[in-house]
């Protein structure tokens, strides 16, 4: 296997040479339909307003291929060593479905798709019981409400599937996330909450994470202080965990499912980190749904044509407008309220994964990485931040998700048209907006155009199609660090800060700079 930074790749010198694309003039309706790929069925990425010739592609293909995406792709699929920081499989794929048949992974004198399979098949017991009253709370009294209690990837991404399927998958529990370390968000959490009907989901790998524990104390104070008759608080917690973890041993809980050091925590919403809550809130067929659609995403995924692979295409398009063009930013932006945390959730994805200055064998590089990633739900964002990428100074690739039906089935109609098409008339007319621009004598009127974007397009959002569009992103934001030649599996950029919030914690140790901000705060 060939490990090689960007710049020594010569498809990458020819993309450098390549005449520009100018969308503002080529922009046309056989474009339209023809730049697009399926990612599954009912989801299509369309890229025909991103600034991409048929030269620039065939360039793109060339350096996919030089720099052996693919390859490296059923690499991880076969359980070899592909996070070498930390000396590790990445397994994350494997939590939903074996991509490749031939591959039978063994770690640590365990096989990985048995044990993966095991903690599925106790979640969906755990998860029957508590939903039909089997398992109850210590009171004598069923549960109605399940918080869980993680931050960064034990947070972000089960919550953005949570909000995104809260509308259609009628949860018969209500779910709730404490994650801030801040006392003012478990405060504001668990106001209301009724202790005896609750569930607390802990959820750290290390079972060592300062904010979890520091939320957990919270949770068991507040629940003291609450006094109920009969409230035995180990009766209402779980934990999802590592097997060597202290959280795994501990007497304090009902049950404990585990995750191990192959799933990174951004990569793992298909583990049990997501499939506990997911379960617990909409049953377990509907998490199973998520893990189809995942799964079928990750199988289509393996195509070495850029021109059938939708994620490698979106990665490689990617690529060029971040080094070819210098982009330095990207914007998500989801024509769904149901996917209001998703671009958080992608944020940690992408920048966490791919925000890195060095290469995979920890040599600096001479190019530019993972790009700056934000975005929130349209139509709010048009009445927002949407100025400065309309006639701002800078140019920041916009990526759209839009569906042609909304989850709720009475939808108002109101002047002629439904809701859901007034929505999707914005989305339309911000792409083509962007793309032409509008020339204008009033220059404060005048908008370039040019302003590049793609969309993804599904019928619906389902939990299927939830899936699938998770695991389009986890593989683009794969694909692109092999490209760059990253490693994308740890994020050795967290750990300075909590070293140095540690040292604070212990009195500074005659260190006068970290010694005085932290006065600052007293």
């Amino acid at each position: 296997m060939k490990y090689s930074n960007l710049t020594k790749a010569e498809a990458f010198k020819n993309l450098l040479s390549d005449k520009h694309f100018n969308v503002k003039d080529k922009l046309t309706k056989d474009r339209i339909n023809s730049f697009q790929i399926p990612i599954v069925e009912n989801l299509i990425y369309n890229y025909a307003a991103m600034p991409v010739s048929e030269k620039i592609l065939k360039d793109l293909q060339d350096l996919s291929d030089e720099q052996e995406v693919i390859k490296k792709y059923r690499e991880i699929l076969l359980g070899k060593v592909m996070n070498p920081g930390e000396q590790r499989q990445v397994l994350h794929h494997l939590t939903r479905g074996k991509v490749l048949n031939k591959a039978k992974i063994e770690v640590d004198g365990e096989e990985k798709e048995g044990f993966y399979q095991s903690q599925l098949e106790k979640i969906q017991s755990f998860s029957f019981a508590v939903r039909n009253h089997a398992i109850i709370g210590s009171t004598g009294k069923p549960f109605d409400t399940v918080i869980q209690i993680g931050i960064g990837g034990s947070d972000l991404g089960p919550e953005a599937l949570y909000m995104a399927l809260e509308r259609i998958a009628s949860p018969s529990l209500k779910a709730k996330f404490i994650s801030n370390v801040d006392p003012d968000d478990a405060s504001k959490v668990l106001d209301g909450v009724d202790f005896e009907t609750t569930l607390f989901i802990l959820v750290s790998k290390s079972g060592t994470t300062l904010e979890t524990l520091t939320n957990k104390q919270i949770v068991m104070d507040a629940i003291k202080d609450a006094a109920i008759p009969g409230m035995d608080s180990s009766k209402h917690f779980v934990a999802v965990t590592s097997k060597t973890s202290p959280l795994a041993a501990s007497t304090d809980i009902l049950d404990v499912f585990f995750i191990d050091d192959y799933i990174g925590g951004r990569y793992s919403s298909t583990s049990a980190v997501g499939g506990v809550v997911l379960s617990l809130t909409f049953g377990f067929k509907v998490f199973k749904e998520i893990l189809e659609g995942a799964h079928e995403a990750d199988i289509s995924a393996l195509n070495p044509n850029i021109k059938e692979n939708a994620s490698l295409m979106d990665a490689m398009i990617g690529i060029y407008l971040r080094n070819v063009l210098n982009y330095p930013y990207t914007a998500v932006l989801p024509y769904s309220q149901a996917l209001t945390r998703f671009p958080a959730h992608l944020q940690q994805l992408d920048m966490e994964s791919n925000g890195k200055h060095v290469n995979r064998f920890g040599k600096s590089i001479d190019y530019s990485t993972g790009p700056v990633v934000f975005g929130e739900p349209g139509t709010n964002g048009q009445h927002s931040f949407y100025q400065l990428l309309h006639q701002g100074t800078d140019i920041v690739p916009l990526q759209f998700i839009g569906f042609k039906y909304s989850q709720i089935e009475n939808d108002v109609i109101t002047k002629g048209s439904t809701s859901q098409t007034k929505l999707n008339a914005n989305l339309a007319a911000q792409i083509v907006a962007f793309a032409r621009g509008q020339e204008d004598k009033n220059k404060n009127k005048s908008f370039e155009g040019n302003r590049v974007s793609s969309i993804i397009i599904g019928r619906q959002l389902t939990p299927k199609i939830l899936g699938s569009l998770l695991a389009h992103y986890e593989n683009k934001i794969m694909f692109q660090g092999f490209v760059w030649n990253l490693n994308s599996f740890d994020q050795e950029g967290v750990q300075l800060g909590k070293k140095l919030a540690n040292k604070v914690l212990d009195g500074c140790e005659d260190d006068e700079v970290l010694y005085s901000y932290a006065s600052l705060l007293k």
